[in-house]
Order: structure tokens, then C-alpha cells, then sequence
């Protein structure tokens, strides 16, 4: 049981606790499920802090704070306290991301002290499916080996960029982004239509739990964008993921990318949620 204390940085001792909450809704709170069932919640391991909101001594409510700040089950009362409490250790993060409701409430105690931000992304569907792609699936996608790491870079920073606005090389010349890619590389969550050294259409999977998974970095080569690559690619991943790593693929995507939604959707990704993304 928790203390008397509202808001306290959680330790291993809760992570049951944790995980039940988080498990609660596994579509939702896939990446963050991810970290605590993978490290724990030490916060050296974890590279947060997990935050625990305790009503009448039940821990009711997260935040994980890291590079992202994520409310979790998030009440009114507890979005107030996780407020207060980032307020007043200043902006450590590079971004706000979780359920819309709990997102609008949080940026609004927090926009007068951490300035105006990169980008607001309002409406960000969060779609899953857990059933065989609709639609055919890729033959020609499959895991990226490690020895096309520096074929899939570029792709992976072009991606990036695109999508987030900002290189990934920012700050410290890439490093930690190209550990990333390399991790998910070997743990064969890299996935990419690859011919004559020139890539196609690619995906990660980014977070996998024994619930849900979850992909991230969907990019098709420019040119060749309008042409089903991206569908078929990923009807081919979530053929691949359902196997062999979690029994629902999940991922979410901005409202106004209407061209990404209509081939989720015609893979057989359904809306389940809807995000909030403030980035700094």
C-alpha cells in the first residue's frame, strides 16, 4: 500500500500494482507496459519515473516520466497532482502523449510554465486489430537482417524526420537513435520490403507486451507512395506479429493523415482510443 503522500515515485515493490493498472486497458498503455513488464520500475532501469496517485491508500492512477509524460488512468484530481509535480521539477521531457482527455487537462496546467510548444497533434486515433489482415499480405516484406543496418538507416531518419519534424541526429549526432534501430533489428522487430539495397516499405514494432504490440515507423520510399505498398506491407507485418509476438497489433496515427487511416482500416485496424500528442 502506498503512504499518505497523493503523488510519490513508485519502486519494484509496486510493480504488480503497476502492471495491473496498466493492463487494465493493454491497447492504451502498450508502450509504457512494455518498459515496466521488460525492466521493472526502478527508475535507473526504467530511464523514468514511474508517478503513483494514491486515493483513500489504492494507487488509482499513473504518469511515466521520461523522455515522454504519459497520464495513466489519469482522474482529475490525480492530472492536478502529476501537474503540480511537473511544474514544479521544470520540462524534462520532449513530449506529452496519452489519452486526449487526460492530455488537454495536463498541458493546461502546464502551457503557462513550459512555454509554447513544437507542435500540438489533437486528435490522434489510437487503432488495433486483433484478427488475419483483410487483405493479402506482402510476400516480399520480412525482418531486416543485421547486416542491412545501413540499408534501413536512412529510411529510419527519413521517416523520422518526416513524421516528427525534427532529425533524430538532434542533439547528440544520433547515437541513441541508432541504438534504437539496431535493437530492434536484432530482436527481429524490424520489418521491410527490401530490393536491390533500396528500401521499399518499412515498420517496426516498437513495444510488445504478452497483451498487445505496438508499431511504429511505418514509411514508404516517396516515389513510390499510392501504390498499396504500405498497405499490403502492412497486412504482412500484422500476419507476422499476430504468429508470432502478441494476439492484438496496435498503433496511432493523426487525424489528418487520411491516407495512412484508410489503409489501416483496410488492413483491419479498427479505432479503439484517441491521443494527444504536445511536442517540445
Amino acid at each position: 500500500m502506498l503512504n499518505a503522500l497523493p503523488v510519490r515515485v513508485l519502486d519494484d515493490r509496486y510493480r504488480d500494482e503497476v502492471l495491473d493498472l496498466l493492463d487494465s486497458a493493454p491497447v492504451s498503455n502498450v508502450f509504457v507496459s512494455s518498459r515496466v513488464h521488460a525492466v521493472g520500475l526502478d527508475p535507473g532501469r526504467l530511464g523514468a519515473q514511474m508517478w503513483g496517485y494514491s486515493h483513500d491508500g489504492r494507487l488509482t492512477s499513473l504518469c511515466y516520466s521520461g523522455a515522454n509524460l504519459i497520464p495513466i488512468a489519469a482522474t482529475s484530481d490525480a492530472v492536478r497532482a502529476f501537474g503540480e509535480r511537473a511544474r514544479s521539477q521544470g520540462r524534462r521531457c520532449s513530449s506529452i502523449v496519452g489519452p486526449v482527455e487526460a492530455v488537454t487537462e495536463l498541458w493546461g496546467i502546464l502551457a503557462a510554465y513550459w512555454g509554447p510548444p513544437r507542435a500540438v497533434r489533437a486528435t490522434q486515433p489510437v487503432m488495433a486489430t486483433s484478427t488475419p489482415p483483410l487483405i493479402a499480405p506482402d510476400p516480399a516484406v520480412r525482418r531486416v537482417r543485421m547486416e542491412e543496418f545501413d540499408v534501413i538507416y536512412p529510411a529510419c531518419v527519413a521517416m523520422f524526420t518526416e513524421e516528427v519534424g525534427v532529425s533524430p541526429h538532434s542533439g547528440d549526432g544520433g547515437v541513441l537513435y541508432r541504438a534504437r534501430v539496431a535493437e530492434l533489428i536484432r530482436a527481429g522487430r524490424s520489418f521491410a520490403r527490401i530490393e536491390d539495397g533500396r528500401v521499399l516499405f518499412k515498420a517496426e514494432i516498437g513495444a510488445v507486451t504478452p497483451h498487445a504490440c505496438q508499431v511504429q515507423g511505418v514509411w514508404v520510399d516517396p516515389d513510390l507512395r499510392g501504390r498499396g505498398l504500405s498497405v499490403r506491407g502492412m497486412a504482412a507485418l500484422v500476419r507476422a506479429s499476430l504468429r508470432e509476438i502478441a494476439p492484438t497489433v496496435t498503433l496511432y496515427v493523426n487525424d489528418y493523415n487520411t491516407r495512412a487511416r484508410a489503409a489501416y482500416q483496410r488492413v483491419g485496424f479498427t479505432d479503439v482510443d484517441t491521443f494527444m500528442s504536445v511536442l517540445f
